[in-house]
């Protein structure tokens, strides 16, 4: 049987490609557009969802050795994916239809599940719980960043 690691790492860096699915014009958009004075570790934010990324998969991992295989952890294991997908579908959605609003939009359901997993994850292990936190605080942050963004550039609201 291939561990749990295995397949949830795999699942986790499978996922956090489709940041890749985004056409090079569609970021010349992206780059052009002004951002708040506060954002000077914008070159660090790869790095940051790598961790953020890397927290969720072990917590993921966490959940799933405690009880393998259950209907519960099957549950839990589909909302860590969907939590992934939104949050990965944000900047290819965003730059295709150019719109803040919609990387705003998708911002602010990643950090509602966000919430809801930590919740849900919780009473079977604070660890799991805890590792998700990076993922609660960063998702506020760059929901908020990209919500001020729409602020300085009006026209790609």
């Amino acid at each position: 049987m291939i561990p749990s690691w295995i397949i949830i790492g795999g699942v986790t860096f499978a996922v956090a490609f489709g940041t890749l699915f985004f056409k090079l014009r569609d970021l010349k958009w992206a780059i052009e557009l002004k951002r708040p004075d506060w954002l000077f570790f914008e070159p660090a934010i790869p790095l940051i969802w790598t961790i953020v990324f890397t927290c969720g998969a072990v917590s993921a991992i966490m959940v799933w050795e405690r009880e393998p295989g259950s209907l519960k952890t099957w549950l839990l294991m589909a909302l860590y994916l969907l939590l992934e997908i939104i949050t990965v579908a944000y900047i290819p959605a965003t730059l295709r239809v150019k719109s803040l609003k919609t990387g705003t939009i998708l911002g602010g359901i990643g950090e509602i599940l966000g919430i809801v997993l930590v919740l849900a994850v919780l009473p079977i292990s604070q660890t799991a719980a805890l590792l998700l936190l990076p993922y609660a605080i960063w998702g506020a942050i760059g929901t908020y960043t990209t919500w001020q963004m729409i602020h300085l550039n009006p026209e790609a609201a």
